[in-house]
């Protein structure tokens, strides 16, 4: 009636949410969370005294001396004993039913993996202007885990609650996938006749980059290694993944026809996005009525140029692997 639960948590100098992470893990509803392990990537602030505080004997600290997020996923999987495995991050917070609703909706599903959304929260005005963005159609396209949308089976979810012998099947996370490891770990699931399933219910909030630069490396990161995932599985290839590198290179066509006697004809992509952005922020300031709003287009933009130019540049390539 309850199958046992592993909760495996990567972190790296997560000092400042870890603590509310644990605390919303050990306030779950569910009845049979047997291990909670953090695969620590030797962090260098108070991560390690900040689990270490809580004397719940079902916490495990590992140390991943990888020092990657597919290392010590792998590292506390291996370390799990449950029959489910729920993947959470070091800067997310729980709701009470999520992990009891999960494992209703995998009974009812048959589904190996269920996410829900990522709910996106901030704590300052610029936080908050990426939190929005991260929750914005012109931001992050037809990704139903940033917005939501109906429930049904879907190619990735946020986190997720995986039943383990499907993750040991499937060969776990790819460890060479600096970035990008969930979505490329769903498609072997799939691959394995397996479902991935989305459930707006499950919604989980994340706090996202609290500058303009680490976003910018973030997003950087994510394209670079999205195109490798694409050049191993080229039938994953959604549109949303790559509007941002043809936003780019129609963007430079558009610099150089500045310079040209087609100039005029270069002003239609620069002029069109910045009506969406304008359009996005009045839709947004509408609803909120926060500053963080005004600032949002900042966000949306630091994530599309750093997504486009990190896909283009990336010199990355994986092995060719089986297509869906």
């Amino acid at each position: 009636m309850h199958p046992s639960v592993s909760v495996v948590i990567p972190v790296h100098n997560e000092a400042e949410r870890i603590s509310g992470t644990l605390a919303s893990i050990l306030a779950q509803t569910y009845p049979n969370i047997a291990q909670i392990i953090v695969a620590d990537g030797m962090s260098t602030d108070s991560t390690r005294a900040s689990v270490s505080d809580f004397s719940d004997s079902r916490i495990l600290l590992l140390d991943n001396k990888m020092m990657t997020t597919p290392a010590g996923l792998n590292l506390a999987i291996s370390a799990a004993t449950s029959q489910i495995v729920v993947r959470c991050d070091g800067h997310c917070v729980l709701p009470p039913e999520y992990v009891a609703l999960a494992i209703e909706i995998m009974k009812e599903t048959g589904a190996v993996n269920v996410g829900g959304i990522q709910n996106a929260k901030g704590e300052n005005e610029i936080q908050s202007s990426i939190a929005m963005a991260m929750s914005s159609r012109l931001g992050v396209g037809d990704a139903k885990f940033h917005y939501g949308g109906p429930p049904g089976p879907t190619d990735t979810v946020f986190l997720g609650v995986f039943d383990r012998a499907a993750l040991v099947e499937a060969g776990l996370f790819d460890e060479d996938l600096i970035r990008n490891q969930d979505y490329e770990l769903n498609i072997r699931l799939r691959q394995n006749d397996g479902i991935v399933y989305f459930d707006p219910r499950l919604a989980v909030d994340y706090f996202p980059r609290s500058s303009y630069a680490s976003l910018a490396r973030q997003y950087f990161q994510y394209g670079a290694w999205k195109r490798v995932v694409h050049f191993r599985y080229p039938n994953s290839i959604r549109a949303r993944q790559l509007a941002p590198p043809l936003l780019v290179l129609g963007l430079i066509v558009s610099a150089i026809l500045a310079f040209t006697k087609w100039r005029y004809l270069g002003v239609g992509l620069p002029v069109a996005y910045v009506l969406s952005l304008i359009a996005t922020t009045v839709l947004t300031l509408s609803r909120r009525r926060r500053f963080a709003s005004l600032l949002m287009p900042i966000a949306i933009v630091t994530m599309h140029l750093s997504w486009g130019v990190g896909y283009l540049s990336s010199a990355r390539a994986g092995r060719p692997a089986k297509s869906l």
